[in-house]
């Protein structure tokens, strides 16, 4: 359904590269409800190149862990291109780069949303890597800097023409972060504009909205990201609502206390028990969202120090909490 350079896919719904959330345990959960192609969390390319002890955990693999893609980030040439004879030593199979992440720190250091402006400057940095790489080379990009400067169009042609494989594309500006409404219709003329393939992002919440992605932009794929936080079973959802329109039921509480539980026997078993259960209580708040009466118990997870502690707090909430209550 799907291809990027020499990669076929099957699936055309793709799991984001999530800042601090995209380790192996998380990815490897999602792919065991439908997910193909996941990509590791944010790379720093100076801090990858200096052979930095987290950078390199960070691309820790499995044998299941395929398709995987990683996402570089930075502008010096030098750095970039160490990092990348780096990311090539492990079993990965596309390299994206950043050109959309809107956070000031990495803005201010003309990183990531800031490269907007320059469409010269991110096609020679793009050109760089496809001629180095022996991977598929995508980008993911914005809509533009600001409301006053939407440019998605003239950074994807330049990008296009630097020979990469793909782009990656969020409907918002920089300005807007995560917040505001998706613009459809940027999307939609960056996808008419290219002859590669155009993944979009941006409010991939529910089966509903993915749909709407797709109808409203043309989008030959969709990033799923924050509407999969503690909710795996999205990409079963959208994968059944886009073939027939079905509408699968909501996983109850004992379906997500089992999801719960081998998350975190993994999360531990990678990161060891006391950096894992830390790592983990930010899930068990996700996947515990539209439950009633589960704000007692998170605020009891996040006091949890011990494997046993949170498995008491998750029998709590297998035993004590009622249904879902809320759509997610």
């Amino acid at each position: 359904m799907l291809t990027i350079g020499n990669l076929k896919l099957k699936s055309n719904l793709i799991l984001a590269p999530l800042s601090g959330i995209s380790d192996l345990p998380f990815r490897l959960l999602n792919r065991t409800f439908g997910c193909e192609l996941a990509f590791v969390e944010m790379l720093n390319a100076r801090s990858l190149s200096s052979k930095s002890k987290k950078s390199k955990q960070m691309l820790a693999g499995d044998p299941g862990d395929k398709p995987l893609g990683v996402q570089l980030l930075g502008t010096e040439p030098a750095y970039l291109l160490k990092a990348m004879a780096i990311i090539e030593k492990y079993p990965v199979q596309v390299l994206d780069f950043n050109a959309a992440c809107p956070e000031r720190k990495v803005t201010r250091r003309g990183e990531g949303a800031s490269l907007l402006n320059h469409p010269k400057k991110l096609h020679d940095l793009l050109k760089l890597l496809v001629e180095n790489s022996r991977l598929p080379v995508t980008v993911k990009i914005r809509a533009g800097w600001s409301k006053d400067s939407i440019n998605a169009r003239d950074v994807a042609l330049h990008a296009q023409d630097a020979g990469i494989k793909a782009l990656f594309i969020h409907g918002r500006t920089r300005e807007q972060g995560y917040s505001g409404k998706v613009d459809y219709d940027i999307v939609r003329d960056v996808k008419r504009a290219l002859r590669i393939p155009v993944v979009a992002s941006g409010d991939i919440l529910t089966a509903a909205l993915a749909k709407k992605m797709f109808d409203e932009t043309g989008c030959d794929g969709i990033l799923i990201a924050r509407g999969g936080l503690g909710y795996p079973w999205l990409f079963k959802e959208i994968k059944a609502f886009l073939k027939n329109g079905a509408v699968l039921p909501k996983p109850d509480r004992d379906d997500v206390a089992k999801v719960i539980i081998d998350h975190l026997e993994a999360s531990i078993a990678f990161h060891g028990e006391k950096v894992g259960i830390v790592v983990f209580r930010k899930f068990f708040h996700w996947y515990t969202r539209g439950f009633r009466y589960a704000r007692p118990i998170r605020e009891k997870s996040c006091s949890a120090k011990t494997k046993e502690q949170l498995l008491s707090v998750i029998e709590e909430f297998r035993k004590i909490i009622p249904h879902r209550v809320e759509s997610v």
